[in-house]
């Protein structure tokens, strides 16, 4: 991680948790009929939930006849169980609720063969002989239960042979996402990708700065595909744009495993830009568990960050003002916006070109007359100071370069030119 970042281990209040945990459920169109906090001082190890709270649980489950109970905890197997064959309902817990999302996203074949590891994987962990009460979802996927098939009774080695089959479709999804990356890092344009909390406008963001139409939600997980686009700098240097996966608070291991060819779009990227929901309530809550996952993910301290204080357009005059004085102290690149109305995306694209042009360097390039080619990725692709031809009829030229785009240079016109100079 960036040496300038640091974590502000900020706590989330258990409103707040409920609050996201009935938005998680509705991205899934769940029917919410009833929602609390319920606090467990003590956690049975064998249910989680107390007798007494389990009593009025099943109350409260007969009263709205609901189908389904979602807990925002992280079950174990034997607590999964032993609540169900006690509340007579499907049990969801919260690595439950975000596949179940995950598996209702995934648009492309990459994507599905990403949600069937990380649910197989899921399964598999979640195996107990005398689950022969519940239903299996067709097809092996989801958990919300589905008609037509009887009792689980998936055999260990049969899921572990899917798992295997899954992975090495992924690898060669991995190859190909490999074989792509190394073209874009010959390409001329530099990568800049967009990461954040689920919801927190990345995807609005994206389609303002390319007028895209990516799909973009007041919805958890609206985005689970990347999505590349080329957009032209306040200083004229084009760059790739990349949307991302939202990421999201205890983030199931086995997805951030299954998503990880996905997620490595972030890793190769020039410059990352991190978009908060600054007009919400755990916006530093959520800033932590981005950066954990980013982390995680091995994200290079020679990244460079960014930071948008998104939704400036939902904010009051409190959060304006925190804002504000967040963005005047803050020790890496922070703008305030909103990607809804477009206030301070000008700054923003200034605050990237800026950092490219921090990082780059000036150079001296004798060019030929006929090597149109060359001056003309120069002007494309970099900043060209000044432009003169010798009497010999040669062309030099002083440019700035970033480093990535010198790099992207040598590699296509080193064979053409006589020199290059800083």
């Amino acid at each position: 991680m960036h040496p300038d970042i640091r974590f502000s281990f900020a706590a989330r209040s258990p409103e707040a948790r409920l609050e996201e945990a009935v938005s998680l459920a509705r991205a899934i169109e769940l029917d919410i009929c009833h929602a609390a906090v319920q606090p467990v001082p003590r956690p049975n190890p064998a249910t989680l939930l107390g007798g007494g709270q389990m009593d009025a649980c099943h109350a409260l489950i007969k009263v709205h006849e609901a189908e389904l109970v979602i807990l925002d905890a992280i079950l174990t197997p034997v607590q999964q169980r032993n609540l169900e064959q006690r509340l007579k309902v499907k049990i969801l817990d919260r690595t439950g609720l975000i596949l179940e999302i995950f598996g209702a996203r995934a648009a492309t074949s990459e994507g599905r063969l990403q949600v069937e590891l990380a649910n197989l994987t899921y399964q598999k962990s979640r195996l107990v002989r005398s689950w022969t009460h519940l239903e299996r979802q067709r097809g092996g996927l989801g958990f919300i239960g589905g008609p037509g098939e009887t009792q689980i009774e998936a055999d260990r080695r049969m899921i572990q042979t899917r798992i295997t089959r899954v992975q090495k479709k992924l690898q060669s999804v991995v190859r190909t996402r490999s074989l792509h990356r190394k073209a874009r890092q010959q390409a001329p344009w530099p990568v800049v990708a967009l990461v954040g909390y689920t919801n927190a406008g990345k995807s609005t963001l994206f389609n303002r700065l390319t007028q895209s139409e990516v799909m973009a939600k007041d919805m958890l997980f609206a985005t689970l595909d990347p999505t590349l686009r080329a957009i032209k700098l306040p200083g004229g240097q084009k760059i790739m744009l990349s949307d991302t996966v939202g990421f999201v608070s205890d983030l199931p291991t086995m997805l951030v495993a299954a998503f990880r060819a996905t997620l490595e779009e972030v890793l190769s990227a020039d410059v990352i830009i991190h978009v908060r929901d600054a007009a919400h309530a755990d916006s530093e809550a959520q800033r932590d568990d981005v950066l954990q996952v980013l982390t995680e993910l091995g994200v290079s301290e020679k990244t460079q960050f960014i930071e948008v204080l998104n939704k400036a357009d939902a904010m009051n005059e409190a959060q304006l003002s925190a804002s504000r004085s967040r963005v005047a102290r803050a020790p890496i690149p922070t703008v305030l916006a909103s990607a809804l109305d477009g206030t301070g995306l000008d700054g923003l694209l200034q605050a990237v070109s800026d950092v490219f042009e921090a990082q780059a360097g000036r150079f001296r390039l004798s060019i030929k007359p006929e090597q149109g080619d060359v001056l003309n990725y120069l002007h494309e692709h970099g900043q060209v100071l000044a432009h003169n031809v010798g009497d010999d009829g040669k062309q030099y030229v002083d440019v700035l370069l970033s480093q990535a785009t010198k790099g992207r240079f040598k590699k296509r016109f080193s064979n053409k030119i006589r020199r290059i100079t800083s």
